[in-house]
This record gives structure tokens, C-alpha cells and sequence, in this order.
């Protein structure tokens, strides 16, 4: 599978491009902004570009309107044509985000069901109770999801929603070439819609990628042959920035470890969970971690553990942005992409990630732990690959047995020898290729 051996860059398009927060119909070609940063994905080692909502909204994009029209706020189904047609011609795969769960009150058949009550043939997309009311006093009551009734939820266990709902799909993959979908409140969707979507997916473009939003709870039960190939791991996000602001480097491993270590009872060795350090509906790592030497160290943590990196735009140099503001302060419009130290550090780390068969593949298995320092193996079956971080403002010599003599960091080219202790400067991270 390609993803698993990709670097996912995430974009907020409706914020990305500067859209009007709520829909004013007007249609302008927003999404082509995307085009002028072609050059900064392929310079960051980007695979794959995952969009969260460019379908017609009224809103945030999370509450779809039409699942066929691109949001006039970001242009024609044309417009982000040609976006994905020059991503693709630059290397880059493309990820759409599929919404199925629920709609926006503005959506074509509960538009109907208000217009026309019992009487519309799609009242039985979604909940409803005509003996009850809503909160908008729409003369029924329906089903939000999870209590926000600006999201209707719909019946996936209706035959002609699914029905509808794959034909978008291959709508998508036709029109736009798209290469995958990231299914929104995946622990949510109904187990049957998720499998026939799959099915769907694969004979249609064989080696589509789907991932699932999964904040909790068991993921093999939809990470599986039938199901997702992968999911969002929210465990480990958590473990990602507390290890650092609490200088327990011990949390982050134990999830590694009870997620992908060698012990019979790893509940995920052998899949490719998604990695992220924040994303649109989190602060931003820059505004979460409390000391910032430790930035460059959570990026090496991300691109060496087990999984798929995924960055958030904006954040490759540091942005900012705090939940407690809103969600828009989570989702700005930048003019042009940014380059500093911290951007190139991350564009190395996603290119040692690429040519490495072990940062991909391998095992995990801890080596060295502290509270302030952790080495681990990346083991395939052709390449060894040791990660290794200090999280300290003091250097420390690191004594462990390390299986060889020499190595070099995939980081910078370096030389290493491990004769003697392996000396970490003070906020240090290292990609040592051994012999496997």
C-alpha cells in the first residue's frame, strides 16, 4: 500500500484559501491557491495531500450541502480538477475527506423532507419523528449527531443513501482522480457501509486508501482486511506532546509498546495507524508543548515511531493557534507558505522516512529509557534503523547494547560509532542506520 510508505501533509481548504466562514454562494476559485504551494509540498517530502471538506456547505464543510459540487467558496468541480491533476503530475497523491455520517441542514433531501413532511421519498434518510419537534420548529423531530442538530444524521442502513453515497464516491474518483478518503467520525459509520465502501474502493481503483477518524476505543474493529486500512491514532497523539511537558518520555513508549512491541498481546504490530501532532480540531503543537527546544523533537518522534507522519499546514514552521479561541484560530489563511529551521528539519526527517525500509516497515522495540531520553529499533526485514532522543537540556551518554559498531544518521549523513557510549547532545535527535 502506498500510504504506508507516504508523508500526508493535511489542508483545511475553506480556511487554507481564506473562504467566507459562512457560505455567501458567491463562487470564486479559491482552491487554486493550493497550485502556488506545490513547490513547498515537494520541497517538505510530501506524498500526499489530505483535504479535509471541499464539498458544497454551509458552514465548516463537515455539514455538506450537495456531495457532487465542490463549495463555491473554493471555486468548480473544474478548479479542483486541474488542483488535483497538477498535484498528481508532481508526485503527489490526494486524499478527500468523506463525510457520511451526517449533512447540513441545507442538504437537497432534508430540504425535501422540510418542504414536503411525510410526504418526501427520502424521510426515510434520516431519523425522524413527525410526532416530535426540533429546535429550528421544523414540525419534526430528527436525529443530530452526537447532539449538534446543525448535523443530520443519516440512515446508513438505508439502501438508497449507501446507494448514493458510493455513487459520489465514484464520482470522485472519477472526476478528480482522487487516491483515498479519510472517513470523518469513523467510530460512528456503520460497520456494513464501511465494508461495501471498501469494496467499492477496490475494484474501482485498486489501492484506494481509506483511513478512519477513531478517537477511541478498539481500532481493529474497523482497521481490518474488510474495513479501513487505517485509522487516526488519538492514543498516541495524547502520549506525542504530555511525555514532553511532563518529561516522562515513559507514557509515549508505553503506548508504542502496547500498540506494536513484540509482546503476544500488541494490539496493532503489522498496521500502519495514522500520526499526527495536532490537526484541525486540536491546538497547535506549537501552542501545546511548553518548552519549544522541544519541537524539532516531537517531529523526529512522529517520523520515527510506527505509522503514517501526517503535518498540519502550517505548522512545519511553528504556527500557533490555541482550541480555547475557536475553531477558526485552528484554521487561519496564510499568504504563502513559511521556511525556517524548524521546516527544514522536518523536510529531512520526512525524506529519511521516505528511503527507509525500516521507518516504513519495521518492529518496535525499546531499547534505552529514560524520562528524559529514549532509544528505540526500527527493524525490517533489510534495514535497521535506531531512533534516538534526548529531550534533556544536559547531554547524555546513552549505554546500551547496540548491536554493531558503526552507523550513520539518516538524518544528516553523519558517521557514527557506537565504541564507548552514544553522547546525545542536549535536545538531539538521531536516525541511526545499522546493519540489520
Amino acid at each position: 500500500m502506498w500510504a504506508y510508505e507516504s508523508n500526508f501533509y493535511q489542508i483545511y481548504p475553506l480556511g487554507f484559501c481564506g473562504a467566507p466562514w459562512y457560505n455567501d454562494r458567491k463562487t470564486v476559485p479559491r482552491i487554486c491557491k493550493v497550485l502556488d504551494w506545490t513547490d513547498h509540498l515537494k520541497r517538505l517530502h510530501i506524498d500526499a495531500v489530505y483535504f479535509s471538506p471541499v464539498f458544497l456547505a454551509d458552514h465548516h464543510g463537515y455539514d455538506t450541502c450537495d456531495y457532487r459540487q465542490i463549495d463555491n467558496r473554493l471555486g468548480t468541480n473544474k478548479d479542483f480538477a486541474e488542483v488535483c491533476r497538477t498535484l498528481h503530475q508532481n508526485g503527489i497523491k490526494v486524499v478527500l475527506d468523506g463525510v457520511f455520517n451526517h449533512v447540513g441542514r441545507g442538504f437537497w433531501a432534508f430540504q425535501d423532507v422540510k418542504e414536503k413532511r411525510w410526504d418526501s421519498p427520502y424521510k426515510d434518510w434520516f431519523f425522524l419523528n413527525f410526532d416530535g419537534d426540533s429546535n429550528d420548529h421544523d414540525g419534526f423531530w430528527y436525529e443530530g449527531w452526537e447532539g449538534h442538530f446543525d448535523l443530520v444524521k443519516l440512515n446508513l442502513r438505508n439502501e438508497e443513501v449507501v446507494s448514493h453515497l458510493l455513487d459520489c464516491v465514484k464520482q470522485w474518483i472519477e472526476e478528480f482522480d482522487i487516491d483515498g478518503l479519510r472517513l470523518d467520525v469513523a467510530y460512528s459509520l456503520d460497520h456494513d457501509f464501511i465494508r461495501r465502501l471498501r469494496s467499492l474502493t477496490d475494484n474501482l481503483k485498486p489501492g484506494f486508501f481509506l483511513v478512519g477518524e477513531m478517537i477511541h476505543g478498539d481500532y481493529n474493529q474497523i482497521v481490518n482486511d474488510q474495513m479501513l486500512h487505517s485509522c487516526t491514532n488519538y492514543e498516541c497523539y495524547k502520549g506525542l506532546y504530555s511525555s514532553f511537558n511532563s518529561m516522562n518520555l515513559f507514557e509515549i513508549t508505553h503506548s508504542l509498546l502496547r500498540q506494536f512491541g513484540p509482546e503476544s498481546w500488541t494490539l496493532y504490530r503489522g498496521k500502519h495507524l495514522m500520526n499526527f501532532v495536532d490537526n484541525h480540531d486540536v491546538s497547535r503543537i506549537a501552542s501545546m508543548l511548553q518548552n519549544s527546544q522541544h519541537l524539532p523533537l516531537i517531529y523526529a518522534l512522529l517520523c520515527g515511531m510506527p505509522g503514517i507522519p501526517c503535518i498540519y499546514y502550517g505548522s512545519e514552521w511553528g504556527a500557533r493557534g490555541d482550541k480555547a479561541q475557536g475553531d477558526e484560530s485552528l484554521r487561519p489563511s496564510y499568504k504563502s507558505p513559511e521556511w525556517n529551521d524548524l521546516t527544514e528539519w522536518i523536510g529531512k526527517l520526512m525524506a529519511a522516512r521516505q528511503k527507509s525500509e525500516a521507518l516504513c516497515y519495521g518492529d518496535f522495540k525499546s531499547l534505552l529509557l529514560t524520562n528524559h531520553q529514549v532509544i528505540f529499533e526500527r527493524c525490517s526485514e533489510h534495514q535497521r534503523v535506531l531512533v534516538a532522543i534526548n529531550a534533556s537540556a544536559d547531554p547524555f551518554t546513552a549505554h546500551f547494547h547496540a548491536g554493531c559498531g558503526r552507523a550513520v544518521d539518516l538524518i544528516t549523513g553523519a558517521p557514527h560509532d557506537f565504541g564507548g557510549g552514544s553522547e546525545l547532545p542536549p535536545y538531539s535527535a538521531f536516525f541511526w542506520e545499522t546493519e540489520a
